[in-house]
């Protein structure tokens, strides 16, 4: 929940609701990423597309990751300016916005709980630094050199461990003895949406550089909104007002020494997450009767009697120290200090008639620090060591500034909440790898990790207070064993299995008594692939497939005394997930083509669950049922917001004119198959999401060091539910085109 839930696990929907009102964030209208311009650039001149999330400049097509890389100007072209939309150019991930919580998936593991006591299995670093774990996520993708998404289980090489992926944003660095250079971009579209964004190169010394982005965006609600009786709706609507700057200093010494230091401040006001009843989808009620349904609307016009708000401000600073020793051998050092407010308000029953409310204010805080030692990348026995650490601090403000109101104010069903919630994480890890054979090598990665986490927090709950003071820890050790095989310079395949874990935690009070915490999650992870270059290097391609099993899966359920309550569970059993997935990438000349496909199967270890939608007194044990109207089985069914299907493909085509402007036509389409919301897959509860289609254009007009560009994203104007949480749909983004006017020099 975007209002960081410690609420946590407690979605308590007093009366009719599950959990608090999270919204679908509506992102901004799409503002062209300027190309890249720094020295993290993912593309060599002879084309090969360069990873560094594992600490090394890798080629892609030889190295044993499944990955998707997007470079500053590939962001541009597919109009990428917030994470959510990277679901559409990527395969195999998901992203669902609720609002004041973002869940990112990757193949159907990541964080579809939003709390802050279930760790993400899906970890997003910016310039090397781990970010807040699921929220203060709407960050923009400005002045951007390359997004990399690594899937399946990660840590045995970097930062903090994840069972689904991990993401890394690179900024551009600043170019010493780079003269000024830069662009600065304006944009009008639709919804009266106004935007600019721009960076500049500053030289200041021949060892010292500076670099200076800022992003702003005003835009006006997608939805109408109407209050009670049908009068006017007089809170905020959803109206965008975003600013944000990067700050960057590079400084070289010496030829061994370079120290990069980056700084972000955000204000990030999206007005609101409005959203609506899932009911309100449905044409006719009960589904399929034909009976006409009263309340039947569309996703962007909605009724609401409560105040709304969503305001997130942050500030993160990152400190990157490299030194090479006259040996090759390179030491890191990677510093993060972040710390953000987040403030949300919303309609919790989603209606102009009921008067339900939720709202909080919380502040949170984070400190890392990575150290690795790191052999040359030439030798043909390399290694890596590192180790990492990384304090998280949660504060529900006082006093009780997070509330469950049905109404506010009333001690009957108000639930209340202050206190805080510090983590910590602390690891070591390596990597060693050796080439058998110029064509054959292996390697092996391990990691140490403890985990502790506590609660400081104090509860009102229908007018009992409630004391939570606990804590919980975990250990595990975790490993990746590969080997790669280079068949020619156009031919590479790799298998490995790797395993990872998602640490455990606690509970917040519910009904008369504290929950028992909930044990770590621990994956096993199988895969192979295939990476191959055909016709000169001019079409790359990478298929792969995996298989996952996990142990102690952890979900989300009803209380089974309260079911009205939810909490973090354990499936006791093995839950098994696994699939398939191919990209292509293909230029001729002014002609390019992308491509990317995956399938997945997910399914569901042994277990019982109380839906905590439908009221029930009846027992429910996790373990054994029994099977009744109100204990369900389970067993086999789809991991929530798992779709079996993804796809995404683009195409455009240069044309040089004759005074050497250049016109480029380009067209994205993203396809992301129907998922279920939650894992009880009742359809007459909103549970079944239908497909994403999601077709965006551009047209490109480049004249000297001018670029003007018309843009339409979501072409077709698909209205479709981008998340379910609370009994509440949050839409997707509607149609939106405009213009876009870019210098750079």
């Amino acid at each position: 929940m975007r209002g960081h839930s410690l609420w946590l696990s407690v979605s308590a929907f007093a009366l009719a609701y599950v959990g608090p009102a999270v919204a679908q964030a509506a992102p901004a209208t799409p503002a062209a990423t300027a190309p890249s311009t720094g020295n993290t650039d993912t593309t060599t001149a002879s084309g090969a597309i360069i990873v560094t999330a594992q600490r090394r400049a890798e080629n892609l097509m030889t190295t044993s990751v499944s990955a998707s890389v997007m470079s500053g100007k590939d962001l541009a072209n597919k109009g990428v300016v917030t994470v959510d939309q990277l679901q559409f150019h990527m395969p195999s991930v998901t992203i669902d916005n609720f609002g004041q919580g973002l869940e990112f998936n990757i193949r159907g593991i990541g964080k579809a709980e939003t709390n802050t006591q279930t760790s993400t299995g899906v970890i997003t670093y910016r310039d090397g630094v781990a970010t807040f774990p699921g929220y203060f996520q709407e960050e923009p993708y400005f002045d951007i050199a390359n997004v990399q998404v690594l899937r399946g289980p990660q840590g045995t090489i970097a930062g903090q461990n994840s069972t689904g992926g991990a993401v890394f944003v690179n900024t551009n660095d600043p170019v010493i003895d780079g003269g000024y250079h830069g662009y600065i971009q304006a944009q009008y579209g639709a919804y009266n949406d106004l935007g600019g964004q721009g960076a500049i190169n500053i030289p200041i010394s021949s060892t010292l550089a500076a670099r200076v982005a800022f992003f702003g965006d005003r835009r006006d609600s997608f939805y109408t909104i109407t209050g009670p009786g049908g009068a006017p709706f007089t809170g905020n609507p959803g109206d965008v007002r975003e600013a944000a700057m990067r700050f960057s200093l590079l400084w070289k010494p010496t030829d061994n020494l370079t120290i990069l230091t980056k700084t972000d401040v955000d204000r990030l006001d999206l007005g609101a997450y409005p959203a609506d009843p899932f009911t309100d989808r449905f044409q006719f009620l009960p589904v399929g009767s034909g009976i006409p349904n009263p309340s039947f609307t569309d996703l962007f016009h909605i009724t609401a009697n409560s105040p709304q708000a969503a305001l997130d401000k942050f500030i993160r600073t990152s400190l990157k120290v490299d030194y090479t020793f006259d040996d090759g051998i390179k030491f890191r050092s990677i510093s993060g200090y972040q710390t953000g407010r987040t403030e949300y308000t919303a309609d919790l029953d989603g209606t102009a008639t009921a008067d339900s409310i939720f709202s909080d204010r919380l502040d949170e805080t984070i400190y890392s620090q990575e150290f690795n030692l790191i052999s040359p990348d030439d030798n043909r026995f390399t290694w890596l060591v590192g180790a990492y650490g990384q304090w998280n601090t949660y504060d529900y403000l006082s006093p009780y500034q997070f509330i469950i109101g049905t109404p506010a104010g009333n001690p009957a069903t108000e639930y209340k909440l202050q206190g805080t919630n510090p983590q910590r994480s602390l690891a070591a890890f390596d990597q060693v790898g050796y080439k058998l054979t110029p064509k054959l090598k292996i390697e092996f990665g391990g990691r140490f990790t403890a985990s502790h986490t506590s609660n400081d927090i104090s509860v009102i709950q229908f007018g009992v207070p409630l004391l939570d003071q606990q804590s919980a820890q975990s250990t595990n050790f975790s490993y990746k064993a590969s080997i790669d095989w280079t068949l020619n310079r156009n031919n590479f395949l790799y298998a490995f299995i790797s395993t990872g874990f998602r640490p455990g935690g606690l509970n917040v009070p519910v009904g008369l008594g504290l929950p028992d915490p909930f044990k770590p999650e621990h994956i096993t992870s199988y895969e192979t692939g295939w990476k191959a270059t055909f016709l000169g290097g001019h079409v790359h391609t990478t298929v792969d497939a995996f298989y996952n099993a996990y142990r102690d899966f952890q979900v989300s359920i009803g209380f089974p005394t309260v079911p009205t309550f939810s909490i973090e569970q354990n499936v006791p059993s093995t839950t098994q997930i696994y699939g398939f997935e191919a990209e292509t990438q293909a230029t001729f000349g002014g002609f390019s083509f992308d491509a990317g496909l995956g399938l997945l199967h997910s399914s569901l270890g042994s277990f019982f669950a109380t839906d905590p939608r439908v009221a029930s007194t009846l027992p429910c044990s996790p373990q054994a049922g029994p099977v009744s109207v109100t204990c369900i089985n389970l067993t086999g069914r789809e991991q929530s917001y798992a779709p079996n299907f993804t796809f995404n493909t683009g195409v455009q085509y240069e044309f040089d004119l004759a005074n050497g402007d250049k016109i480029t036509p380009r067209a994205n389409f993203g396809h992301v198959s129907s998922q279920w919301a939650t894992l009880f897959e009742n359809p007459a509860l909103g549970d079944r999401l239908s497909s994403r289609n999601i077709l965006g254009a551009q047209l490109a007009w480049n004249h000297q060091s001018w670029t003007t560009t018309l843009y339409g994203t979501n072409l077709t104007n698909q209205h479709y539910v981008g998340a379910l949480n609370s009994n509440l749909d949050f839409a997707g983004p509607p149609r939106q085109f405009g213009v876009q006017l870019m210098k750079t020099f």
